[in-house]
């Protein structure tokens, strides 16, 4: 059974015409599931109360800093996906609040597993919207991976444009959440491979990070004095010229065996102290990140997984926003945006990707469904 779906898109700023431009799109049919990403200056409750209404089927979504579709990068508005003809079914799980997260992922393995054993024949992956500001998704994609077992994950946390104020999940209820995150299970009979790719690699230019909170991801000092201090010297900037585009332009690359995981900046806090997207610790030696090309690190990883998925009819993506940050910063996001329509990729910008059981950074996390 072929894949039936349909991209649709509003950048109306009215929640009630929003929603019903997206109907417009779809004409008579009647959607069985709808992902969508919507900008975050939307009025939500009205947005939720319309979702809710006018598309009966399970519907999934979270805000973002902007998104991307079979037109490219769109900063504003509203863009979905809508499935039809039972070729793919998606069974979504709130798990809120975050904090206890253990005890409702245990719960949502036992369905999960039943479910796999249910049609061993179909193909599975999981998709993980997170409340971005909740800073969970290093606790929640680990046990999440562990515990549903043999299950590709990939994910995206919630964004609000680099406001840092709120981010929400839509509950599937009508209602948006903040301290939330949505686990969906993905099931079809065609194809499906789930895929990453980063450009950029370690450098020799490394710094050790000798204070840092933790809990709150955190970076105090790195080679004994006041982090920005340390990272301004270490790229050759003042403390003064570093933002979010510098950050996405040298991020911190952490090596751990063979692996090698992007932790990206947030900003410079007045004490000079600098919280990152992602977990870092006391003691790590990070490298100042060495870019690579992104459009040719992009296209290698798009031809990759036609290895595995040759004619994909949609390429499922979580972005990072610092990513779209850089893409400005060096004029390639016309180029980017045309190459991500051209494939099929279809998602949003996020606040920190999740691939299997790993929260990352700078990173599109991805997975490619077969026509």
């Amino acid at each position: 059974m072929a894949l039936d779906l349909a991209h649709v898109s509003s950048t109306s700023p009215d929640p009630v015409r929003a929603v019903a431009e997206l109907a417009e799109q779809i004409g008579h049919r009647t959607a069985e599931a709808l992902v969508f990403f919507c900008t975050h200056d939307y009025d939500l409750d009205i947005l939720g109360r319309e979702l809710g209404q006018v598309f009966p089927g399970t519907t999934i979504g979270c805000t973002s800093s902007g998104h991307f579709g079979p037109h490219g990068f769109q900063l504003t508005g509203i863009v979905g996906v809508a499935f039809f003809g039972g070729a793919l079914r998606i069974t979504p799980f709130l798990i809120a609040p975050l904090a206890r997260h253990t005890e409702q992922v245990a719960r949502i393995a036992e369905e999960v597993r039943a479910l796999c054993d249910a049609d061993p024949a179909l193909n599975r992956f999981g998709l993980l919207l997170v409340d971005g500001l909740s800073m969970a998704e290093e606790s929640l994609v680990g046990t999440l991976y562990q515990l549903v077992g043999n299950l590709p994950i990939i994910g995206g946390s919630a964004g609000d444009n680099l406001r840092f104020e709120r981010t929400h999940v839509y509950a599937g209820d009508g209602t948006f959440l903040s301290d939330a995150a949505l686990f969906a299970l993905i099931e079809t009979r065609q194809p499906v491979a789930a895929f990453k790719t980063q450009h950029f690699a370690p450098s020799d230019n490394e710094l050790v990070i000798t204070e840092a909170d933790t809990g709150q991801r955190l970076i105090r000092e790195m080679n004994g004095e006041p982090a920005a201090l340390a990272y301004a010297r270490a790229i050759g900037l003042p403390v003064e010229a570093l933002t979010p585009s510098v950050f996405a332009h040298y991020p911190l690359v952490l090596t751990l065996g063979d692996g090698t995981y992007v932790r990206s900046i947030q900003k410079v806090n007045a004490d000079l102290s600098m919280p990152c997207y992602c977990a870092i610790e006391e003691g790590l030696i990070v490298s100042i990140g060495q870019a690579l090309d992104p459009v040719q690190t992009l296209s290698d990883a798009l031809a990759a997984v036609r290895d595995s998925v040759p004619e994909p009819a949609l390429i499922l993506g979580c972005d990072c926003i610092l990513r779209r940050l850089q893409f400005e910063r060096q004029d390639i996001s016309a180029a980017m945006s045309d190459l991500m329509a051209k494939s099929d990729v279809f998602g949003f910008f996020t606040y920190g990707e999740q691939f299997n059981g790993v929260h990352v950074n700078q990173t599109l996390t991805a997975v490619a469904i077969g026509g």
